[in-house]
């Protein structure tokens, strides 16, 4: 009887202990989610009020310098004069007399072509020439024979006509027969007929001259090709340069004469030398405004100069020209105008072929905000940058840029350059929010290796490269001593031409 009470004691005193076990940890539960959302509250609170503090920021006053700006174009060098050397004639290669890569003179031998087909010919013609002229002598010779001819049948003539004359003078007196007078006067017939024959024969020799004239004309036509074949067995530099590689070697057939020549070698010139860039049509549009406006004048009109940099010159433009081209239409393809400028190349620095940076004067010197680079940020496709105003707030601005120049990016428009312009701290800027300044930076004005003004060349001073005609071109030139054509006429007389 005892056990079930004691049981049913214990139980209830084990749900009282559940129960206020239960209350504790519930206790002890809210009261920890307040403490915690007192941590939170505090923690908002605090960086509520971080940002409310203004960004900190340094700024800089834009600088209003006179300068040029100068218009930066990629651009290719390219040989004033290229010649593609190739045989005027066709023959095996004899012997090539150059050095590849090194530079060559104007009338330089750099190849021969076997010659002795070419002798061979030039002896022939010779030959048909002599013989030319000597059926010239004989067309002179028939001619005096035909005139002679014709003297004699005119005597000849004249004489039967007076026989006929005295015979019929004699019939009339019965001294002859009538058939002495028929034999008269068929003589003189005869006689006639023979002067005809006699001065055809006069005019078949004039025209037997006039032919055999033309045939040493043509002879000597045939003597003066086969020299200048012989002549052109020697392979000559059209112009002085530097030549390049060797395209065929010793013993190989060589064709000549043709658009389709063989390639022997090329030579270029190296000074001066060109540089080639495209603008596009809104740089055009520029510079033809400019110059309408008096403001900037052509690179059609006068030399306006140009500095150019290599690969490797990454602060400097050491190389100076000035323009003379400007194409007379846009490129359909690129949209785009080709410009030429010239440079000297004294020590051939420059090779034809490279990549180069040109600058051309985009205008003339004038006074030009910058401000660092770093000051800018870029808005999707614009750019723009921060001002503070006199109320420390930050205002976003707009603004057009041009080129870096002197270490500083130029600004057409969007500032009056007393604006505080923010180059630290922009992240932390957001326009419309106040601002502190902790610092104020000077523009720092790097000195640039081009001027900050400029003159265009006077024709004087222009870079004019020297014209000289092409030296396998030239006539009347004096033969090398090893030349084919020298040794030609030494061993064979010339025929002579007709009245010499």
């Amino acid at each position: 009887m005892t056990a079930p009470i004691t049981g049913s004691s214990n139980r209830k005193w084990l749900w009282l202990s559940i129960v206020a076990i239960a209350a504790a940890g519930t206790w002890f539960a809210f009261r920890w989610i307040d403490w915690k959302r007192g941590e939170s509250a505090g923690t908002l609170t605090k960086s509520t009020d971080r940002k409310k503090q203004p960004a900190k920021v340094a700024i800089c006053i834009p600088l209003l310098k006179p300068i040029v700006e100068w218009d930066e174009f990629p651009g290719r060098l390219e040989a004033v004069e290229s010649v593609e050397v190739r045989s005027r004639v066709s023959g095996y290669l004899k012997i090539s007399n150059f050095k590849e890569g090194q530079k060559v003179e104007r009338g330089q031998v750099l190849a021969e072509i076997d010659p002795r087909p070419f002798r061979a010919e030039l002896k022939r013609s010779e030959s048909n020439a002599l013989e030319s002229q000597a059926k010239l002598q004989q067309a002179i010779t028939a001619i005096d024979q035909a005139k002679a001819e014709a003297e004699r049948a005119a005597a000849r003539q004249e004489l039967t006509r007076k026989q006929v004359e005295r015979m019929r003078s004699l019939r009339l007196q019965n001294a002859v027969s009538q058939d002495e007078l028929d034999v008269a006067e068929a003589a003189a017939i005869e006689a006639e007929a023979n002067l005809v024959v006699a001065r055809s024969s006069i005019k078949s020799a004039e025209a037997n001259f006039t032919a055999a004239e033309a045939g040493v004309e043509i002879a000597d036509a045939a003597v003066k090709i086969a020299e200048l074949n012989l002549s052109y067995t020697q392979i000559i530099a059209p112009i002085s340069g530097l030549i390049g590689q060797r395209f065929i070697t010793e013993g190989n057939m060589v064709s000549g004469g043709t658009n389709e020549s063989t390639l022997i070698t090329t030579i270029v010139t190296t000074d001066p030398i060109h540089c080639y860039f495209d603008a596009d049509e809104n740089t055009y549009l520029k510079y033809t405004k400019l110059a309408k406006d008096g403001i900037r004048p052509s690179s059609r009109d006068v030399l306006n100069p140009v500095y150019v940099a290599l690969a490797d010159d990454r602060k400097s433009f050491p190389y100076k020209g000035h323009m003379d081209f400007v194409d007379n239409r846009f490129d359909r393809q690129t949209g785009t105008i080709r410009g030429r400028a010239i440079l000297p190349n004294p020590d051939s620095t420059l090779a034809p072929g490279m990549f180069v940076r040109l600058r051309l004067p985009g205008g003339p010197e004038r006074e030009t905000l910058l401000i660092p680079d770093k000051a800018v940020g870029t808005d999707q496709a614009e750019k723009f940058v921060i001002v503070v105003n006199d109320r420390n707030i930050a205002e976003k601005r707009f603004i057009k840029l041009g080129p870096i120049s002197h270490g500083l990016r130029i600004v057409r428009e969007g500032l009056d350059g007393n604006e505080k312009v923010v180059v630290s701290g922009l992240q932390r800027v957001k326009p419309g929010g106040e601002v502190e300044i902790v610092e104020s930076e000077d523009v720092l004005f790097i000195e640039d290796s081009l001027p900050d003004t400029y003159q265009p060349y006077t024709r004087e001073d222009a870079i004019v490269p020297e014209k000289l005609p092409a030296a396998n071109a030239v006539e009347n030139a004096e033969p090398s001593s090893e030349s084919p054509q020298s040794d030609a006429n030494d061993s064979t007389p010339r025929a002579p031409k007709s009245g010499s």
